[in-house]
């Protein structure tokens, strides 16, 4: 029997199909308006004090390089990629909302970017019009690779959606350039990108073409990374080591930590730095291990992911505990009002998570894609698809955001724009393309993984329609076509939070072991299926050692995270007390944000001390009882501005 393969999956789900109409409808339409500088915006000033807040000019710079109009670059050297995450976005659309008015748009920027491309197949705008004479000469902080990685990730989504042959010349153009510039030969660039992409793009790009240099490419920016501790300081040195000559500035003060380059994939222990690169760099070597076989590579996916998940993973799925380079800390360091845990790492993780299923058949990778696409990513965008969070806190105070230094990057209302707009794309083109995480297939079994309705077609006349009210309802039903009497394994996942389950098959009550995560049902005919997932209330607890979490607890309803709002609750919202032993009440408000699930729990609250009051006293303070109202944390901000607060006091 051939080997099964996805052809098609569309996506019934209304709350998925909202969200994916949303950004054909708002999103997409907006964000081009912004990046050519036609959106009467106010760019978010960015707490980091990049200095880029007049504008976007993202597409003006192509236009710059294509010589279509005159100036100088403006904004990040990575501003190209603004451009591409949102041409591949626009590309995963067409898959499921076919679009002439965008097309015509999409068909002409592939033009635009032809043009800008100069006859090797570089592409970067900014050296392009403002520094030819430093190209790859300062990689630590150039993004070159970068940039066009990210081109060539959207090349191939556009190729794949359009066929459309240009948009892929350019892209192996560009790997091509590449290739003839890194390596290990004579003449040759023996070294990488600061900021990992290019792996996981060539890797994409072998997948369409089949041609393994673009793999063996990939491969060698994972091997070659950190090879040379002293790489970037002796481009440094020919490139000018004053900060003036800096492309971004304050780039030369982190550690080689920062960059995972410090020691060779293969030697490091934990992911360490700054957030995205970990995620970006995790998913390439997912990817290249697949399909290298590369037994080193696949050792530092399984440590890395163990670290990641285990120890310094938030509830919600977002990474990266501080704002002092975006970056990962140390093992258990979870604050919750200082943290960073920008929107693009959420997506990031969502993408290694893929790659890691496409590895090996564990329900816990499928459990942090659904925890990120609920929660952690999906946060970044307000319900009307024009404003954005690119910190995504889990604990927030709009006085606090404005008068202490320490937490003025924690903005409790999500912004028009930003200067440096990584965020916006990325999570669009995640939404788009949301219908290719559903199934894994391996060989003659199709995992279900993600329990988002759908039809799905496969080879072999195989169909597989799922029906759900997913997620404030737990019973999933299926209904699978096998015409042919095809022979095959059906994987369904067993959540974490779901330890109990139903399971029905063509009506009749069946016992299934669960095998890391999945539970097996042998296919060869018409079959239907009824799950019933645990959609209990549950009080959750963070390991002992996250002092930040350290007597509080976090609500959960099936993969929904729930926040408690000044919108719904009286402040401050730190003198609440709860207890798994207090009465919670779930109940859905079609109203209520675009349709969400509240959760009200009977709760104790503190009375306000009086302002007259000593600072310090042994007075143990009033309590009277309350109620609680909960929102899903995705939905916060969306409102007046308030506080918000994740994990809540317990009471013993």
């Amino acid at each position: 029997m051939p080997e099964l393969k996805v052809n098609h999956v569309e996506i019934t789900s209304d709350f998925w199909k909202r969200y994916r109409e949303l950004v054909v409808k708002e999103v997409l339409p907006y964000q081009w308006e912004v990046m050519n500088d036609e959106a009467g915006i106010a760019i978010s000033v960015d707490p980091q004090n990049n200095g880029h807040d007049k504008s976007s000019h993202a597409v003006a710079n192509l236009k710059i390089a294509a010589g279509q109009q005159t100036g100088h670059h403006y904004g990040f050297p990575f501003q190209d990629t603004d451009v591409y995450k949102w041409l591949e976005a626009a590309a995963y659309s067409f898959g499921y909302q076919p679009n002439a008015d965008l097309r015509k748009i999409t068909d002409n920027l592939i033009d635009l970017i032809a043009d800008a491309q100069e006859d090797d197949g570089y592409l970067s705008t900014y050296f392009q019009i403002d520094a030819p004479e430093r190209k790859f000469k300062r990689l630590q902080q150039s993004h070159e690779l970068y940039t066009m990685g990210h081109y060539i990730e959207a090349g191939v989504a556009y190729y794949q959606a359009t066929g459309n042959q240009k948009s892929l010349d350019i892209a192996t153009r560009m790997a091509d350039c590449i290739d003839r510039n890194f390596g290990l030969g004579d003449g040759q660039i023996p070294g990488f990108d600061g900021h990992p992409e290019i792996e996981l793009a060539l890797a994409r790009l072998y997948e369409v073409t089949q041609n393994e240099k673009y793999l063996d490419l990939a491969h060698y920016f994972l091997n070659q990374r950190g090879q040379d501790p002293h790489f970037f300081d002796k481009q440094l040195a020919v490139d000018g080591e004053s900060t003036d000559r800096d492309i971004i500035r304050g780039m030369q003060e982190p550690d080689l930590t920062y960059f995972l380059a410090a020691e060779p994939i293969k030697d490091q222990k934990v992911p360490q730095g700054h957030a995205v690169r970990v995620v970006y760099l995790c998913t390439g070597m997912a990817y290249v291990a697949r399909y290298t076989g590369d037994k080193d590579l696949l050792a530092a996916c399984h440590r890395f992911w163990n670290d990641l998940v285990k120890r310094q993973m938030y509830i919600t799925g977002n990474i990266g505990s501080t704002t002092s380079g975006e970056a990962l800390t140390y093992d258990y360091d979870l604050p919750n009002d200082t943290m960073y845990g920008e929107t693009c790492a959420s997506v990031g993780m969502a993408f290694f998570a893929r790659q890691m299923l496409n590895l090996d058949a564990k329900g816990e990778y499928a459990d942090v894609l659904e925890k990120e696409l609920f929660n952690g990513a999906l946060s970044g965008m307000s319900l009307d698809g024009k404003h954005f969070f690119y910190v995504n806190p889990l604990e927030a105070d709009p006085t606090a955001s404005k008068l202490n230094p320490g937490k003025s990057h924690v903005l409790t209302h999500r912004a028009d724009w930003f200067g440096c707009a990584c965020c916006p794309a990325n999570l669009a083109r995640l939404i788009t393309s949301v219908d290719q995480y559903l199934y894994t297939v391996k060989e003659h079994t199709i995992l279900s993984h993600q329990f988002i309705s759908n039809q799905a077609s496969f080879d072999n006349d195989v169909a597989i329609t799922q029906t759900n009210n997913f997620p404030w309802s737990g019973e999933i039903h299926y209904a699978v076509k096998d015409p042919d009497q095809v022979t095959f394994k059906l994987g369904l996942r067993i959540p974490a939070w779901s330890p109990n389950f139903g399971l029905t098959v063509n009506g009749q009550q069946q016992t299934a072991d669960v095998v890391d995560g999945f539970i097996y049902l042998n296919v060869s005919a018409d079959t239907t299926i009824e799950l019933s997932l645990d959609m209990a209330v549950k009080f959750m607890r963070a390991n002992n050692r996250v002092s930040a979490d350290f007597g509080k607890v976090a609500i959960q309803r099936g993969p929904i995270v729930y926040a408690a709002e000044a919108a719904d609750n009286p402040v401050p919202l730190a003198g609440y007390e709860v207890s798994p032993k207090d009465a919670t009440t779930y109940q859905f408000d079609a109203h209520l944000l675009n349709g969400v699930g509240s959760i009200s729990i009977a709760a104790q609250r503190a009375v306000p001390d009086d302002p007259d009051q000593p600072l310090y006293s042994t007075s143990d303070g009033n309590r009277q009882p309350a109620a609680l109202k909960l929102i899903p944390y995705y939905a916060w901000a969306n409102r007046e501005e308030g506080q918000m607060r994740v994990w809540l006091n317990r009471e013993f």
